[in-house]
């Protein structure tokens, strides 16, 4: 199973992050980079939720009703004169759902490291999270997770598949962080300073941006 960073390279995450950057008016490189930076944050809070009955079961019928990938099907049409207000409310919905009390200072953390504000960020946000579900709703199906209790390690695959437990505790550990940015330094270092750090999360993150120039 590729991992969520795989998305992005791809031809879907190009398209992905080239409607975000419309959507919300911001340069598609620094785009990339809030995208790069939040996509694991996201998965891990995702996959915490899930390690309690109800947190699972609660992702579950969310994937089963109305997250069920469709989303992907066609996201030039969702693109294409602007991003629904539909859209935008159930991804402030998600992100409430999933990072709590922890949502604006994530997103001023990730604004701080990739360049832009905390409003913008949370624009971005809005408009992933719903693709990201929608992600996460196509895998449940092609993976035939149909029960809650397979939904963390589908969750742990896309998080970087055989990536070693101290890595998934790293980027636990930014949704602890208590706000003064040095984990985000840490991931935003291996994330977008290349070189940097070639082992543990630099395994899972690293090289990402290889071929940019």
């Amino acid at each position: 199973m590729s991992g969520i960073l795989d998305l992005l390279n791809s031809d879907l995450g190009k398209t992905i992050i080239s409607g975000v950057s419309g959507q919300t008016n911001q340069p598609q490189n620094k785009t990339q980079d809030v995208l790069t930076m939040a996509l694991p944050v996201l998965m891990a809070a995702m996959k915490r939720n899930a390690a309690t009955p109800q947190g699972a079961e609660g992702l579950m019928g969310a994937l089963n009703n109305k997250h069920d990938g469709s989303i992907l099907d066609n996201l030039g049409g969702l693109f294409s004169g602007g991003v629904d207000d539909n859209v935008m409310t159930d991804g402030s919905k998600i992100l409430g759902h999933v990072l709590g009390n922890k949502q604006q200072r994530v997103e001023q953390t990730l604004g701080a490291k990739a360049g832009m504000d905390a409003n913008s960020v949370a624009q971005i946000l809005k408009v992933a999270a719903p693709i990201l579900m929608g992600v996460l709703g196509k895998q449940t199906r092609q993976n035939n997770v149909n029960n809650p209790s397979g939904l963390e390690g589908l969750l742990g695959g896309l998080l970087g598949g055989n990536s070693q437990p101290q890595e998934q505790s790293f980027l636990e550990s930014i949704l602890d962080a208590d706000g003064d940015g040095s984990v985000i330094d840490d991931v935003a270092g291996m994330v977008l300073g290349g070189n940097k750090k070639k082992s543990g999360l630099g395994g899972l993150l690293g090289g990402l941006f290889g071929g940019k120039n």
